[in-house]
């Protein structure tokens, strides 16, 4: 059967499915937000510290235990002990439950690239009016790329409460995503070891043109400066530490069970401690290099919109106390503002609540993640670049190459344990088995296109793997380090690769690393106990901005059971296991 099991076409195959799956979206807009909110370029001493005792050690023992047991998740724990199967099945659900979500990014990302072929860009300025008589109210009092995204792409409603209809072009576009999906992992490791060298190394090609281009942008010094300028006292915020190691935690896809999945079509020989340092470390530097072509672009628009709020106030001092056009500058400007504010005090008083107060600070200190950075941030940015439809196509197409990076992992840790089943695999060929969870997950993922999808969205972004993954992650070591026992495991590891294995990755994963996610777990559930009522972002379209709701009682409950559904699994299947051990035992008893 082992030699049956389809395998890599080389080594490198495996290293760029690794890279692919963890490099994705959280690399180019939650760590750019990290640096932003905890320090700059202080953020990267906890970064670093973190990737050493945390990342690489848990990236090491999931792709060890993988090319071990030759089996997808949930074999590979079964074959640890009868009683883990339930660590794989929790592995399989958080899958089942990210990649019904995560490709309507990728969908949305279709949406974007399609309108990014218009000149102008469709988010570029605001449409008129039903009358026809100026523009549309809600734009006004928002911006053109907030209404583009709330409006024309997702046509939000006001609350979660209020679920509306499908919208059919999001539906299309989700539709699209799983075709290119299924069409990706069709033939297993055959088609998919194929793609990943262009999901791979693609996003690169085009960081580095976004870079490049980033670089000439006037302003892009300024958000440079503020990235790699230190906050020292950031060091001693516990908070950055803890968005360190989770920022690492996550994107390097630990308990999902697709690096598993990936390490198990491997030769048994394979040096997965070498790939694993690789794959963490180009991660990493990912993340860092995207966030410098980030920080240009923010400083890009920093300045655009500093300079611009600037002209308006001179424009209006301008006119409102007939100045020479010329006169009046942003290096004279708070000097003349004192002039006529002391000399003119009546009028000057009048105008002063038009005016705006102008700040770069306070521009480069405005911190937006996730899809606020994706689709309004940099669509703020691409709107006002010279030929800016090339830009928005080349941002677009790298952002479904990322995503559509990730989805392989996430439909390999789904797939790889149902192919693995003699059960299921007898029955329905592997291009039958894809077809049908990729229908399934585009079935349920049209929720996400209802004019609240946007909301539920959230919910599954937010609590459908957070704790659940800790949970894993955490019995995941302890099941290598105590029940199958450490040394056991260093054997099977020297049997493998005929190395042995030093005493930092044992002390890492006997120690170090189940006492951080012990940390994290207790901070993640003190959080949500301090913060009560746990509250979203809803759209209010009359004043065109965001504001704050509680979650309704039966959305609450949705969370409840994300969160138990795939935690639940491990003590249940333990249990399962023990009841039909016992009864096995008391059958064959009874025959005796």
């Amino acid at each position: 059967m082992e030699k049956a099991r389809p395998q890599w076409g080389n080594p490198l195959q495996f290293v760029f499915a690794c890279i692919s799956y963890a490099v994705g979206l959280g690399n180019v807009w939650r760590f750019p937000y990290l640096c932003q909110m905890y320090g700059g370029g202080s953020f990267l001493v906890p970064y670093l510290v973190m990737l050493i005792v945390e990342g690489m050690p848990l990236l090491y023992l999931e792709l060890a235990v993988g090319q071990r047991m030759r089996q997808g998740s949930i074999g590979a724990w079964r074959a640890i002990s009868p009683y883990l199967g339930g660590v794989g099945v929790a592995s399989v659900v958080v899958s089942f439950f990210l990649s019904m979500y995560y490709n309507v990014i990728n969908a949305w990302g279709f949406w974007y690239l399609f309108h990014s072929f218009q000149d102008p860009l469709p988010w570029s300025v605001c449409p008129l009016n039903g009358n026809h008589t100026g523009y549309d109210e809600e734009c006004e009092k928002a911006s053109s790329t907030q209404y583009f995204w709330y409006r024309k792409t997702l046509n939000i409603s006001p609350s979660i409460q209020e679920n509306g209809s499908v919208q059919w072009e999001p539906a299309l576009c989700l539709t699209l995503a799983w075709l290119m999906v299924y069409l990706c992992i069709l033939r297993g490791t055959e088609s998919t070891g194929k793609v990943v060298y262009f999901t791979a190394s693609l996003p690169y090609c085009v960081l580095i043109i976004y870079l490049i281009r980033g670089l000439t942008l006037h302003g892009a010094t300024n958000g440079l400066v503020y990235m790699f300028t230190p906050k020292i006292e950031q060091l001693a915020n516990p908070k950055a530490w803890i968005n360190a190691a989770t920022q690492i935690f996550f994107s390097l896809g630990l308990g999902f069970g697709s690096l598993i999945a990936f390490a198990s079509y491997n030769e048994p020989s394979n040096n997965c401690q070498k790939h694993a340092i690789i794959v963490s470390l180009v991660n990493s530097s990912t993340s860092i290099f995207a966030s410098i072509v980030t920080f240009s672009i923010y400083g890009f628009k920093a300045t655009f919109n500093y300079e611009n709020c600037l002209n308006k106030v001179i424009l209006l001092l301008t006119n409102s106390f007939d100045l020479e056009d010329g006169f009046l500058t942003a290096s004279n400007l708070e000097e003349v503002k004192g002039y006529l504010a002391s000399t003119y005090p009546g009028k000057y008083g009048e105008v002063l609540p038009h005016i705006k107060n102008c700040s770069l600070e306070s521009e480069l200190d405005t911190a937006v993640q996730g899809t606020g950075l994706a689709f309004i941030v940099y669509t703020e940015a691409i709107k006002n670049m010279e030929v800016s439809q090339l830009w928005s196509v080349l941002y677009f197409f790298m952002l479904l190459l990322l995503g559509m990076g990730s989805m392989l992992g996430n439909t390999a840790a789904i797939l790889t344990p149902l192919t693995d089943s003699k059960v299921i695999s007898s029955h329905l060929p592997k291009e039958a088995i894809s077809g049908l969870v990729c229908l399934i997950n585009c079935t349920i993922g049209m929720v996400f296109t209802l004019e609240a999808g946007s909301y539920w969205f959230d919910v599954f972004n937010d609590y459908a793997a957070t704790l659940s993954l800790l949970f894993i992650v955490l019995v995941e070591a302890i099941a290598v380090c105590y029940v199958y026992g450490l040394k056991r495991f260093e054997g099977d590891l020297q049997a493998m690769t005929g190395r042995t294995l030093n005493w930092y990755w044992k002390a890492m994963w006997a120690c170090v690393s189940p006492l951080l996610i012990i940390g994290l777990f207790v901070f993640y559930l003190s959080d949500y106990i301090v913060t009560g009522t746990l509250q979203y972002q809803a759209w209010d379209a009359s004043q065109g901005q965001l504001v704050t709701k509680d979650y309704p009682t039966y959305a609450l409950a949705v969370i409840g059971l994300l969160v138990a559904s795939s935690t639940m699994c491990i003590p249940l299947v333990a249990l399962g296991t023990f009841i039909i051990h016992r009864f096995r035992r008391g059958g064959s008893a009874s025959v005796a």
